[in-house]
């Protein structure tokens, strides 16, 4: 598949893939239409949905990575060129696309991966390098106490229970 045509569940997938150093395994989500990670991002853990393609919050971990980003000046409606480099990577890699995001997220895939990548693997994986291993199913990652709740803070003291 090339790199240039990637968008949605395909980029994401490939972005989780490109981020050894932060994600542990890979896995799916809402009936395989989403992918989810495990992992710690410089001390933030992070387990669920990565959705880098649609949330800027989860492409800001390409875009802490980033060493070099020349973006050409472009207006409503043109394509959005970009030459980057990143840590981690001795390569530079150009990217268009229709959106900034969509740009830096196929640059950084460039990067580490080239011009081309494989399907997407539809089922849980380990990372190792940038090579994956068949997982049967995701494993826990350390203390869930310390995972990110929707109601609670990491570090929350809560009440002692009864």
């Amino acid at each position: 598949m090339n790199v240039a045509d990637l968008t949605g569940l395909a980029l994401d997938y490939w972005v989780a893939r490109s981020l050894p150093d932060f994600v542990r395994e890979i896995y799916f989500t809402d009936s395989g239409e989403t992918v989810a990670v495990r992992g710690n991002d410089r001390g933030r853990p992070w387990d669920g949905r990565f959705e880098p393609s649609t949330s800027w919050e989860a492409a800001g971990v390409v875009l802490d990575r980033t060493q070099r980003l020349d973006v050409r000046e472009h207006r409503d409606g043109e394509t959005v060129i970009c030459v980057a480099e990143f840590a981690g990577s001795h390569r530079t890699a150009q990217a268009q696309g229709a959106t900034m995001r969509e740009v830096l997220l196929r640059a950084f895939v460039a990067s580490r991966f080239g011009d081309e990548v494989g399907a997407v693997l539809r089922q849980p994986q380990a990372l190792s390098g940038i090579g994956t291993e068949l997982a049967a199913e995701p494993a826990n990652v350390g203390d869930v106490e310390d995972l990110p709740r929707p109601d609670g803070q990491i570090g929350d003291i809560g009440t002692q229970p009864r």
